[in-house]
């Protein structure tokens, strides 16, 4: 779910319109928008307290196979995309079955997780390229 959720918008697009074909799916909770308190922490031990509230789209999908096996595919996701929330429950019910499983690991999932690395890569260049240098002085130059 979390490759789901963080993959850049046009990989993810192209990738799941595909993926997803003719398969047929129930709603059991139509996307929705709602609000979710974040709670952070002073520091790593200390109590916690409400940062403030973050937008969350979510829903829920049915997917009955043709082999009679039904699974539950949930989508979350932060922001309002409800378009998005719902193809990832799509396809987290055809993942949880045994007969999708591995073709969309191999064809949605793997290259998912390439397009974050590479979206990761890109923004620590960038980053990086703008990084400044200290080097501390040595005890003979200082005096």
């Amino acid at each position: 779910m979390s490759v789901l959720a963080h993959a850049p918008q046009e990989p993810f697009n192209r990738l799941v319109a595909g993926a997803l074909g003719t398969h047929a799916f129930r709603t059991l909770r139509a996307p929705e928008v709602g609000l979710a308190m974040v709670r952070a922490r002073a520091d790593g031990a200390g109590a916690q307290f409400n940062l403030g509230e973050a937008t969350i789209a979510r829903c829920a999908l049915r997917y009955d196979g043709p082999d009679g096996v039904t699974t539950v595919g949930l989508g979350y996701r932060l922001g309002r995309d409800v378009g998005r929330v719902r193809q990832m429950a799509a396809l987290d019910a055809l993942l949880q079955h045994s007969a999708h499983q591995a073709d969309l690991l191999r064809s949605v999932i793997e290259p998912l997780a390439a397009a974050i690395d590479a979206e990761r890569a890109q923004a620590q260049r960038r980053a990086a390229a703008t990084r400044v240098q200290f080097f501390t002085l040595q005890a003979e130059v200082a005096r």
